[in-house]
């Protein structure tokens, strides 16, 4: 049996706990319980570096064959302190043996929320031939790949859709009674309207890129929630950052958290060109946005570890619980002048930000994260 233990790491609500695993669960996590206990291995934070559940990166791309929107697990996951990647959408019926496959090289979780259309994102257009959505080649995939597939991705802009409109999404809701899984949709320029949209979502279905800048956003002329999505809300939909290339607006974020709307997930929507050139560059550079529009470090977290892991259904994922997975990100609170930037190259200063140490794998893989480290540990 491995066992590791956490030494003094640091709560984000400044309590400093002891983590103790065995065979890649938590076994017990509280204060002062390593000086009773013995391990193979033995982290030290001193009291001096963050704690929290993995991260979990609800929105992100790295399907390394994919010939629109790639990357490398680990280099968009594990090296930024993200123990989870859920890939949104990258690879239909017809890739997903291969991304599945490819995917267990990896150090970093890898989920897949599944593409309607059978043949993935290999173009930008996947929705606009309707023979593309099979059903039953959908029904056989996520049977062949039960706990990779955790949930289905309809992207619903005019790009995508072509002249279907509205109908790619009427099917994806009708598969979706039949397979019973969570649904993330992607919105973007019209049509379809995003009234159309917003009015066939039901409870527990996600809409991505609630921030985006877009004449198809959540708000309407005057600033306020346009209704379809005020009632969508209601009904118990979720809102999801899904930040990207060109999907987050600081004006629209700050707005709608001032009418008092605010994402349930904050998610980066990573692929290899927005990881390495900007504005996306991280999960980490994406939480420091929301601490600087004014969200605390605590809410943050939550909506990469707690709710990400309870809204995609990801089981024993999310938190420092005894009977989880021992997925843990280490981690700094840098305070730091920091320029930020928005997919409308609107600029921001924070004065704090998020900076990664290591993450840890199921108790066994522990890899430092690439860049800065304030504090030299025992790894």
């Amino acid at each position: 049996m491995y066992s590791l233990i956490i030494k003094q790491g640091k709560r984000i609500d400044g309590v400093i706990i002891d983590i103790l695993i065995k065979d890649g669960k938590i076994d017990a996590a509280g204060p002062e319980l390593a000086c009773h206990q013995q391990a193979e291995k033995i982290i030290d934070l001193k009291g001096e570096i963050y704690v929290s559940a993995g991260w979990i990166d609800s929105h992100a791309h790295c399907f390394t064959q994919s010939p629109v929107y790639f990357d490398d697990p680990d280099s968009a996951g594990v090296a930024g302190g993200v123990t989870s990647l859920v890939d949104a959408g990258s690879v239909g019926a017809d890739d997903i043996d291969t991304f599945h496959q490819s995917t267990l090289k990896s150090k970093t979780n890898v989920f897949s929320l599944l593409n309607i259309s059978r043949i993935g994102i290999i173009a930008q257009n996947e929705l606009s031939d309707m023979d593309n959505i099979d059903d039953a080649r959908f029904q056989q995939a996520i049977e062949c790949h039960n706990g990779f597939v955790v949930g289905m991705k309809a992207r619903m802009s005019k790009s995508v859709v072509g002249e279907n409109g509205i109908a790619p999404l009427i099917r994806a809701k009708e598969m979706q009674k039949k397979h019973r899984l969570p649904l993330m949709v992607h919105i973007g320029n019209n049509p379809p309207d995003i009234d159309e949209v917003a009015d066939l979502l039901t409870r527990g279905d996600i809409i991505t890129h609630c921030f985006n800048g877009k004449p198809n956003r959540i708000l309407d002329d005057t600033g306020y929630l346009r209704p379809s999505i005020a009632r969508a809300l209601a009904r118990g939909v979720i809102l999801d950052v899904g930040h990207g290339s060109e999907s987050f607006s600081f004006k629209v974020a700050e707005q709608a958290m001032r009418i008092g709307t605010y994402p349930d997930i904050i998610s980066s929507d990573i692929y290899h060109r927005n990881r390495v050139n900007g504005p996306v560059y991280s999960l980490a550079f994406v939480m420091t946005k929301f601490l600087c529009m004014g969200f605390s470090a605590e809410q943050v977290l939550r909506c990469v570890t707690e709710k990400a892991a309870d809204l995609l259904s990801l089981p024993a994922k999310g938190y420092l619980r005894p009977g989880f997975d021992a997925d843990i990100t280490l981690f700094n609170l840098k305070e730091e002048l920091t320029e930020l930037t928005d997919a409308e190259n609107e600029k921001r200063t924070g004065t704090h930000r998020f900076v990664p140490v290591a993450a840890i794998i199921g108790g066994k893989h522990i890899i430092q994260a690439q860049g800065e480290c304030e504090h030299a540990i025992d790894l």
